[in-house]
């Protein structure tokens, strides 16, 4: 495999402070799972746009920022040349951002509200920097808090309470999140783990074809770009019946 292959379809290969911002806020990927929060938010029976900008700034500085700078000082996966420093108080200031946003909403949502940012606070934390011997670096604990987690904070900010449809729609997100982690393991072991790819696929015909990275990279890739747009469009869709 070509030593310049990107770590992700969405960044490029190469060095600079704009490159590297870029593939730190991992665009698609954000955009797909804060718009699970206007898809929690547009379920409610009384949508309120300002609980809705609270929730996606919240979660824009957990997710967004927090952490992926975490994840990125964990290894370096996306190959920055971000400052650990910098990283850490990216993460360290958009968590303390996010919090400070749940605990401004406690006056409207009471003492419930505290368990979801408790919960947030130990996903960013457990999940990106892989603590507790990396026990919640899998499928599950992604799928849960990346898809179903911010969809159900997102309609509790709302209505102050979970019905029976957000946990539908959150089992929906969850089961999407699982999904998406399925496609993009592999994807990220063949950009940043994999030194040489080969092989031949032999099809009954007796025809063949030679097995390379692009082959493997493709369907994996084209599938990720279409579910990240495709819940972005969804989010849209639903936030725009709601207000239009």
């Amino acid at each position: 495999m070509p030593e310049a292959l990107a770590p992700a379809y969405y960044t490029a290969v190469g060095r600079g402070w704009r490159r590297d911002v870029w593939a730190l806020l991992h665009p698609p990927y954000t955009a797909w799972h804060l718009s699970y929060v206007v898809i929690g938010a547009s379920l409610a029976p009384k949508l309120s746009t300002f609980r809705l900008g609270a929730t996606l700034v919240a979660f824009f500085l957990a997710v967004g920022i927090a952490a992926h700078a975490l994840d990125e000082l964990n290894g370096r996966p996306l190959r920055t040349s971000i400052p650990s420093w910098v990283l850490k108080a990216a993460g360290a200031i958009g968590l303390a951002g996010a919090v400070a946003i749940g605990l401004a909403g406690l006056p409207l949502l009471g003492w419930s509200l505290l368990p979801f940012i408790a919960l947030g606070v130990l996903f960013v934390y457990a999940y990106n920097l892989e603590l507790l011997g990396g026990r919640m670096h899998g499928d599950f604990w992604f799928a849960l808090s990346w898809g179903a987690f911010p969809l159900l904070t997102a309609y509790f900010a709302q209505t102050g309470s979970i019905s029976l449809g957000a946990v539908a729609a959150a089992a929906s997100a969850f089961a999407l999140s699982f999904g998406q982690r399925a496609l993009s393991t592999p994807a990220r072991n063949l950009r940043r783990k994999t030194r040489s790819v080969s092989g031949v696929i032999t099809l009954n015909d007796g025809s063949t074809a030679r097995l390379e990275e692009a082959t493997i990279l493709k369907p994996l890739e084209t599938a990720l770009r279409a579910f990240s747009w495709g819940v972005v469009a969804i989010a849209i869709a639903l936030l725009s019946s709601r207000l239009l």
